[in-house]
């Protein structure tokens, strides 16, 4: 299975935002992006004028690190996305908020979507009572996220909602704390999606 392997930090350097790829990390002064604001590399001091394609080449990345997807799966989301009725932007956002790793950062049972992603992967969570592997898995209204049954699986997501922020779970989402569970309350809508994307570009990027 391909997976990124770059450097979480500098991803958000270079993109000039905090991405929070790195879970709690990126809420304290070693956060690469407060010591180092400017993109990796050598070059990086230089000031360099984006163009309109490198705006919306810039946004299609953010979305595709933010959510820690290949180009290949992306493309098949904005097709999915374009099938849909509405807002293709829009679909697209929403497609990808539903990624069950996703869910499980926003309730707080991973500091980060790439630790939630490591913990589906390893059997830790199941939908409705059934066991998921499936980092992509796509929830619907009505699901109930919950820890696997053994100890471990237990121990590990209440030790990460020991130091969530219980603030940041989303409207459309719904956080049980005892015992460790979560219900996805509705489909999220593009109000209820808590990442900084212009949607636009990234569809004017793809339909080129």
């Amino acid at each position: 299975m391909a997976r990124m392997i770059d450097p979480d930090c500098k991803l958000c350097r270079r993109e000039g935002v905090k991405l929070f790829l790195k879970g709690t990390r990126c809420d304290t002064p070693k956060c690469a992006l407060e010591r180092r604001p400017k993109p990796p590399g050598q070059h990086g001091d230089r000031r360099i004028r984006m163009t309109d394609f490198g705006h919306h080449m810039r946004e299609q990345q953010k979305a595709k690190r933010t959510y820690g997807v290949l180009q290949r799966q992306f493309d098949r989301y904005f097709d999915n996305a374009a099938q849909m009725p509405g807002n293709t932007g829009e679909n697209l956002l929403i497609l990808l908020e539903r990624r069950l790793d996703n869910v499980c950062f926003r309730l707080g049972f991973a500091t980060s979507r790439s630790q939630a992603r490591q913990f589906i992967r390893h059997g830790h969570v199941t939908i409705s009572g059934k066991r998921v592997t499936i980092p992509s898995y796509g929830v619907a209204a009505g699901d109930i996220v919950s820890p696997y049954k053994s100890e471990r699986a237990k121990k590990i997501i209440s030790e990460c909602l020991k130091i969530a922020n219980k603030d940041n779970v989303p409207s459309w989402l719904k956080l049980i704390e005892q015992p460790a569970a979560g219900t996805v309350v509705q489909i999220p809508t593009r109000s209820e999606v808590q990442v900084p994307l212009n949607e636009q570009l990234i569809v004017e990027f793809q339909s080129r």
